[in-house]
């Protein structure tokens, strides 16, 4: 193979900087060249990397004493730093023996280190040879002592297994000589000299790089690896690269099968740096917006966050459950975003003071951003510059999305379009004409309208971005709107483009605000409630009736964990509870909506018992849980997931929600219909078939089912409830639902029970609280007065509250990694408080909980009191179910949580 041609050596050195970075990624771009700087940027997307070095010539400095070769302080500092990542190991294969490596290197014990060309995996491996490899190094060491009597010049390092003799600094007679020697020597012993740079290494139990360097990759299950060495024993290791790792050779001399060269170990160094702040940034998303600064824009049908800096950075297209369009919440810009802000003169690496530079960024940043009145239209603003973002109404029968966004002000503003198809997954094209940008090879039209602007387009990480630099005051009606339009165009497009944004406005707000003003609001608390009323009514998709658990998918419950899930489906359970809680606001129609789509989807079904507990919002299954490996993940928190596994999960509970929800509905109305009463009886005859079975419960903990205490309880409820609606409107039950309803509180009551922990507990005969145990007491099977109840939600708020928040529990369900408290669960002990007459806590709580909102009101899934950090999908519909509940729930106890 013909060598690649070699990098010129340079002058920057790098250390560790004073900003904490070890290498300002732009000055490593430039100085490693545009093919091997892409080549690490794709590398460190390596869902598991190996990084491995050679030692002398590649981290340390090629000398003529090898007792003088110490690594470069950059080379340690990268590859400690790399050992610190996760998903990331660094290894140093070299000729040298493992200890003096070890002493020598000044790594820590995270970075594998490998003696003797891979004949040294561990200190005391070679304590144990065979009887002929013991034969072999007694003579080796007799010769050795034997050479250098008769050549005192020549350099030998003694090593566990054998030497390395050193030509380097010899003479040409001298080199001849001891070449001689050695090869004379070997043949007499029966070793195999490994050749290298000015080097021989004599080992009596042969070793390779390559060998060495499989090995690592099997033990450490590496996807990719970087390899970086300078000598000729490195090629075997080179050698044993695959498809998407990387081999680097230092220096321009010998044949390689190195991908590219580097010109010494400045350079490694450089190499290094930049890779690890690559992947740093990849695994971390060091840029990562607070999760509960996001706002949501919704409109019945579609959905889409604004960052606070103004950003669109997530908008699936048609379904909530489809690609998004743009998706750089889910950790990178490439994978799209839509930005309008302050047009920036110049950046932080051009010309300028860094007081100018700091200037220019607080520019950019907004001075606020907000909610207009009762409505989902967010307005962020800068000094200058005012942007309100919505999604227009579109017909009831569409699947059409118009993003509409209406820029005023006289502060010169840039504009960057950069829609990214199926999640980034490939690269978008753009094409421009008169005002329009155009998204190519789409499955429906797809545009940016936006009248009198002319826009660039620019090349990011292999798409198109459509840039453009305006001053809004300065245009016709001193104002911009730029209408983002998936699918076919509507009137209310059509109105928009003619001018007439203002009534496309106007029509939007006035529904929000219309339907907030039609609600049963309590006394206290009014903002908070819309807020979250509002942020339940946008995920209620009014096509189908189905309601979304969330409207993302991934967002982590632990910061850099796996517990990345997604929830941009219909949970009976929580879509149940959510209308409910808009029916006790005295909203029906989302309710009587969501009763038609449980109707729909139980029409499919070969029985009730036999529902699962989610289904895609138009009433489809799942498609299978997949992940998308292309994607950092929220943070660096991977893997980023699609579809749900939960759905193939038996969770029982689902029953009692759905019970509940149709009580409510017929009680609030006073009328109860046929197929009302049909679903509730379909619902207790599930119960009556499978309420003794094992299940995974609420949590879909990913373990073997089991008797779990809160779906008993529900499907108490469900008996319950049937039973309620029955007696209040003179109906016949179907079968002896009555005895069977006090059969199921008894065995509850007596088995959920356990004596080691006083209280309820997950599941029958564990001693492992579950904050969803309170509904023994929440339901009304147990009174709030009884012991056993009091007992349990003493037993929650000691062992499960950690200030503002309450865990799910504490056990192990089968997942790797942490997770932050849970806002329902929060919820459920403030309503336990105040069923038990602890106002006083219940008030101390839910004004924690409150501050918890966000900057625009809304709550995520989870908390992280250590961290001070939110979690989870956002905005989540049980954070805000669960804050309208207890607020009522005051209310009708007539106290205040203010």
């Amino acid at each position: 193979m013909s060598p690649p041609g070699p990098l010129q050596a340079t002058a920057f050195v790098g250390s560790v900087r004073s900003d904490g970075l070890l290498v300002d990624l732009a000055e490593a771009a430039r100085t490693l060249g545009d093919d091997l700087f892409s080549r690490l940027v794709a590398l460190s997307r390596s869902p598991q990397l190996l990084v491995a070095t050679d030692y002398d010539g590649t981290i340390a400095p090629l000398v003529d004493r090898p007792t003088r070769a110490f690594p470069l302080d950059l080379n340690v500092a990268t590859m400690r730093a790399l050992s610190t990542l996760p998903s990331t190991q660094s290894a140093v294969i070299s000729g040298r023996s493992l200890r003096d490596l070890a002493a020598m290197s000044r790594l820590p014990r995270e970075v594998h280190l490998v003696g003797s060309h891979g004949g040294e995996f561990g200190i005391d491996e070679f304590d144990d040879i065979d009887p002929e490899s013991e034969r072999r190094r007694a003579a080796l060491r007799a010769a050795l002592l034997d050479l250098r009597r008769d050549h005192p010049d020549a350099f030998v390092e003694f090593k566990p297994l054998g030497a390395a003799v050193h030509l380097r600094g010899r003479s040409p007679k001298q080199r001849d000589a001891i070449t001689a020697w050695v090869h004379e020597t070997c043949a007499r012993i029966g070793i195999e000299p490994v050749r290298g740079r000015d080097v021989f290494d004599l080992t009596v139990i042969p070793g390779s790089k390559g060998a060495a360097l499989d090995a690592l990759r099997s033990r450490l299950g590496a996807d990719s690896v970087l390899y970086i060495g300078d000598d000729v024993a490195d090629e075997t290791a080179l050698e044993t690269l695959r498809d998407g790792d990387l081999g680097l050779r230092v220096g321009a001399d010998g044949d390689t099968r190195a991908h590219a060269r580097i010109a010494d170990p400045h350079m490694v160094g450089i190499t290094l740096a930049a890779l690890y702040e690559l992947r740093r940034s990849w695994l971390f998303g060091r840029s990562s917006t607070p999760i509960e600064r996001h706002s949501l824009l919704g409109n019945g049908h579609s959905t889409a966050l604004v960052d606070p800096r103004g950003r669109i950075c997530w908008m699936p297209h048609p379904l909530p459950h489809s690609a998004s369009v743009f998706s750089e919440v889910l950790g990178s810009s490439s994978a799209g975003y839509f930005s309008v802000g302050p047009a920036v003169q110049g950046s932080a690496s051009a010309q300028g003071s860094a007081g100018e530079n700091r200037a220019g960024a607080a520019r950019t940043r907004p001075l606020t951003q907000r909610y207009r009145d009762d409505t989902m239209t967010v307005v962020t603003r800068w000094a200058g510059l005012e942007v309100s973002d919505y999604l227009a109404p579109v017909p009831d029968d569409s699947q059409d999305t118009v993003l509409i966004r209406v820029l005023t002000g006289t502060a010169p503003t840039e504009i960057r379009f950069a829609p990214r198809l199926d999640y980034g997954a490939a690269p978008t094209s753009l094409e421009v004409e008169r005002g329009v940008v155009r998204v190519d090879n789409t499955s429906e039209p797809m545009a940016l309208h936006a009248a009198g602007v002319d826009f660039e387009l620019v090349e990011e990480h292999g798409s198109h971005t459509a840039v453009a630099r305006v001053v809004p005051a300065d245009l016709p009606g001193g104002e911009l709107v730029l209408a983002f339009t998936c699918g076919g165009a509507s009137d209310f497009l059509d109105s928009v483009l003619a001018g007439d944004e203002h009534r496309v406005r106007a029509l939007a707000e006035g529904f929000w605000e219309n339907w907030a003003r039609s609600l049963a609001l309590p006394e206290h608390m009014r903002e908070g409630v819309v807020r979250s009323a509002l942020t339940l009514r946008a995920l209620c998709h009014a096509p189908t009736g189905g309601v979304l658990a969330a409207p993302t998918t991934s967002l982590p419950e632990g910061i850099g964990g796996v517990r990345n899930w997604d929830y941009r489906y219909t949970w009976l359970r929580d879509g149940s509870m959510t209308v409910r809680a808009l029916l006790d606001l005295g909203s029906t129609a989302e309710a009587e909506g969501f009763v038609q789509w449980l109707r729909g989807i139980l029409a499919e079904a070969p029985g009730p018992e036999f529902l699962h507990p989610l289904y895609a919002v138009d009433g489809s299954a799942l498609t299978s849980e997949a992940v998308l490996e292309h994607l950092p993940g929220y943070a660096g928190s991977r893997p980023v997931r699609v579809g749900n596994a939960a759905e193939h999960q038996v969770q029982l509970d689902v029953f009692g929600p759905v019970a509940e929800l149709l009580r409510d509905i017929v009680i609030a109305r006073g009328a109860i219909d046929d197929g009302e009463w049909e679903l509730l009886v379909a619902m207790g005859t599930a119960v009556e078939a499978r309420w003794h079975e094992e299940d995974h419960g609420i949590w879909e903990a990913r373990r073997p089912p089991k008797h779990n205490v809160y779906t008993k309880v529900m499907c108490w409820v469900t008996l319950d409830r049937a039973i309620d609606v029955a007696d209040s409107f003179g109906l016949t039950l179907p079968g002896a639902w009555r005895g069977l309803r006090e059969q199921i509180a008894e065995e509850v009551t007596d088995r959920g029970w356990s004596e080691t922990a006083q209280s309820y507990t997950v599941a029958y005969g564990d001693d492992d609280l579950d904050a969803a145990c309170l509904f023994v007491g929440l339901s009304g099977m147990l009174a709030a007065d009884d012991p056993r109840f009091l007992a349990t939600v003493d037993a929650v708020e000691r062992e499960l509250r950690e200030g503002p928040t309450v865990f799910r529990y504490r056990y192990d369900d089968g997942l790797p990694g942490l997770e932050g408290g849970f806002h329902i669960c929060t919820t459920w002990l403030i309503e336990a408080f105040l069923l038990t007459g602890r106002i006083d806590e219940a008030r101390t709580l839910f004004r924690q909980l409150d501050k918890l909102r966000g900057p625009t009101g809304l709550l995520a899934e989870e908390y992280d009191p250590l961290a001070e950090q939110h979690l989870g999908n956002h905005p989540q519909a049980y954070s805000h179910l669960g804050y309208i509940r207890v607020v009522r729930l005051a209310a009708q106890l007539g106290c205040s949580l203010e």
